[in-house]
């Protein structure tokens, strides 16, 4: 059982990010922030779990077996993430490609500590509370100087695969295409830095603020971290309401209002972008009609243009309700990897995929989440996002794009290059 309190806050914002900084103590940090963003779909303003009362890490081996037994055997909130190599549970495949990170393929734990956020509304949910360990922490967390983001040294960056050989997989990604092997798969490339000491911690800040998604998070968990910008939802739960928000289609913004809006309008109305879209609502349609109740999958939004910081985005929106006895792992089993970070055919695109690309994805292309004590989950895709073991100091960030019969080698490299890009800012100091 947990104790709970609710506190009013006036500024709800600057106590953000009090909170934020004051989280820094701990070993075990999930912090997922929405970014005041205008979503109906969305319980919290934020979440800070902290402080790990237990855990769960392994590889991927029975991972979802392993993970639905922690879940319904803590019966408690739970944060962690899922990596994309899960997929090697899901399915008969391997990941063989070289990696940096070196982080468990699944990890989550049980907080000592959670702290919710919505409109002004704060509330602190703790296990085995000390006497008014609550009321001491709210005046710790408001009594807190936030100090801004001092400069770092530069990273520099490397790509794994030089821009040609990026393009010659790319045709070679096309012949499958053509051949009929599959008609999508995700492609991606990773830019790496070795040896690099960063502070995981004010880059995250660095990059939120210069993003603002609304799936936004940063996770550290002992030695490994995940700096997020995510703006992709993969799946969330609510009572035996499921939503899926694929994203497929990418622009860039404009600094001239009247040419973002036109960029905009051509991206909602490119036969290329929409096509892509549809391919994947229909994957995703076909992914959640396996766990619904008959009937009950629909198409919410289909391609909707939706307008980020950095990039304006294709968004659809994709519901269902959960069929009887179902557990709620079952439902990220049956749709994991999610197909925006895969293909169609799913297993025919993840198995052309580990053949082109160069790095194991790991957490990339995975989803970052939590499950509440009545098994409802929230998850994001792993993309636009940071990775960096602390121990063996190895840094990485990939982006890739969906690759159809319609795309163009140069396009698709410079469609990479604009979604690197606020990664790039960051870590350079641009």
């Amino acid at each position: 059982m947990r104790t709970s309190k609710v506190f009013s806050v006036k500024e709800p914002k600057k106590f953000k990010e009090k909170l934020l900084s004051w989280s820094r103590q701990f070993q075990e940090i999930a912090w997922l922030d929405s970014n005041e963003y205008d979503s109906k779909s969305g319980e919290y303003e934020a979440i800070l779990a902290v402080e790990a009362f237990t855990a769960i890490k392994t590889d991927y081996v029975q991972a979802f077996d392993k993970l639905k037994e922690y879940q319904e055997t803590t019966a408690d909130w739970i944060f962690g993430y899922l990596s994309y190599d899960l997929k090697n549970d899901v399915e008969n495949l391997s990941s063989k490609n070289f990696e940096g990170l070196h982080f468990p393929d699944l990890y989550f734990f049980q907080p000592q500590k959670i702290i919710f956020i919505k409109d002004d509304q704060v509330e602190f949910h703790y296990l085995r509370m000390i006497d008014d360990e609550i009321d001491d922490d709210l005046e710790e967390i408001q009594n807190i100087t936030i100090e801004s983001n001092s400069e770092h040294t530069p990273v520099k960056v490397e790509a794994r695969i030089s821009k040609s050989e990026y393009l010659e997989k790319i045709k070679l990604m096309l012949n499958h295409i053509h051949r009929g092997d599959i008609y999508e798969a995700n492609f991606c490339q990773e830019f790496y830095s070795e040896n690099v000491d960063i502070d995981p911690f004010n880059i995250y800040r660095s990059l939120n603020e210069i993003s603002t998604p609304p799936f936004a998070a940063y996770l550290k968990l002992e030695n490994f971290n995940l700096i997020s910008a995510s703006p992709e939802r993969y799946l969330k739960k609510k009572g035996d309401h499921l939503l899926s928000q694929p994203i497929k289609g990418t622009a860039r913004r404009a600094e001239d209002v009247e040419e973002d809006l036109r960029i905009a309008a051509e991206l909602a109305n490119d036969p290329k972008e929409q096509s892509e879209n549809v391919m994947i609502v229909d994957l995703v349609r076909n992914d959640l009609s396996r766990i619904a109740k008959k009937g009950s999958v629909k198409v919410d939004e289909l391609c909707k243009v939706y307008t980020f910081k950095q990039v304006h985005q294709l968004i659809s929106s994709v519901t269902a309700e959960i069929a009887e006895d179902i557990p709620p792992v079952e439902a990220l089993r049956t749709s994991f990897p999610m197909g925006s970070m895969t293909g169609a055919p799913k297993i025919s695109a993840m198995k052309i995929i580990e053949k082109l690309e160069e790095s194991k994805r790991g957490l990339y292309s995975g989803a970052v989440g939590y499950f509440t004590p009545t098994g409802d989950f929230d998850f994001n895709v792993v993309i636009r996002s940071i990775l960096y073991n602390s121990e063996n100091k190895y840094l990485s960030f990939s982006v890739g794009g969906a690759i159809t019969a319609k795309s163009h080698p140069e396009k698709e490299y410079e469609e990479c290059i604009l979604k690197a890009k606020a990664m790039r800012e960051v870590l350079t100091n641009l």
